[in-house]
């Protein structure tokens, strides 16, 4: 069901953050040297945003440890919503270190250009960044591939709605950084053959541009979540299937489904139960069903009241 499959394997996402912490720290420094020695705009753009990159995969994967702790007496939501915070984070970071830095370094090249020389450092440290990067987003790619076919999702739907900010960090940052290093080869390229450092410096900026485009998108999808981000509709159904299929209750009227961290959900329900049982034995029968859906491992806390007789039934 689409609500159980919702559940991502913890493991693979760390994997996952890992390759892309350790891609991203040799592209950083490969580039770093190839933008010291050549001078170019757009190499310096890109050198700033795999070091916003690899800063970001630290947060992200504090967001994955930190959003796995059991829930407490303090939070009796759990702590899944620190992986929004901690992504946040990560998305603010790509915004400043990247984009930011990128945009006003294009600009100040177009005020006062610089020469650049040794333009084949640049080709080879681009090409080897490009392996790098394209390791790193085929693991997120495969992972979130994997996601959206069990859910019955299209590969980009499910890097949108995933209720995982870390893997879809992680999608849109290697996504992001493939396509910057078109960009840059672009600019280096028409650079070295006009002789003019326009090229590059515009090649700067547009890789920033797409930075703080990135960065605005992941912002917003944390920020949906932190406030209280209902469930999809696949989701609602499959977990109201499920519901339904329960021995004991005969009809549900009223589903809340909110996320209250990566595949977890906290689940509110007015059902019917089967039956008719003694007033005593509701609350024992209601309890015992909210603890079999809290077993479910995408159930943070589930919470069951009675339905109305007047009520409607949902159609699922």
């Amino acid at each position: 069901m689409a609500a159980s499959r919702e559940k991502a394997d913890t493991g693979s996402t760390l994997l996952t953050v890992i390759i892309a912490f350790a891609a991203n720290t040799l592209v950083a420094a490969a580039k770093s040297v190839a933008a010291a020695l050549t001078g170019s705009a757009s190499m310096t753009a890109e050198a700033a945003h795999s070091w916003a990159d690899t800063g970001n995969q630290v947060f992200l994967f504090m967001a994955e440890r930190r959003s796995q702790r059991p829930r407490d007496k303090g939070h009796p939501m759990g702590y899944g919503r620190e992986a929004y915070v901690w992504s946040m984070f990560a998305a603010f970071g790509l915004f400043t270190a990247g984009a930011v830095v990128s945009i006003m370094h294009g600009i100040q090249q177009i005020i006062d250009p610089e020469p650049a020389s040794d333009f084949l450092i640049a080709y080879l440290v681009l090409a080897v960044a490009f392996v790098l990067e394209g390791f790193s987003f085929v693991q997120a790619f495969r992972q979130t591939r994997k996601a959206a076919r069990e859910l019955e999702r299209r590969t980009l739907e499910q890097v949108l709605v995933s209720s995982d900010p870390t893997l879809r960090a992680v999608f849109a940052e290697d996504a992001a950084a493939l396509v910057g290093l078109v960009i840059a080869f672009i600019g280096v390229f028409l650079h070295q053959v006009t002789g003019s450092p326009v090229p590059d410096a515009v090649g700067s900026i547009v890789v920033g541009v797409l930075l703080a485009v990135v960065a605005v998108v992941l912002i917003d999808r944390n920020r949906r979540f932190l406030v209280g981000q209902g469930v999809t509709p696949d989701i609602e159904r499959s977990m109201g299937r499920q519901l339904l299929e329960h021995k004991d209750i005969a009809r549900l009227t009223y589903l809340h489904l909110e996320f209250v961290g990566p595949r977890k959900l906290y689940l509110v329900a007015a059902v019917d139960l089967q039956g008719d049982h003694p007033e005593h034995e509701v609350a024992v029968v209601l309890r015992r069903i909210e603890s079999e859906l809290e077993g479910h491992q995408t159930v943070e806390e589930a919470v069951l009241t009675l339905a109305t007789p007047d009520e409607v039934s949902l159609k699922l």
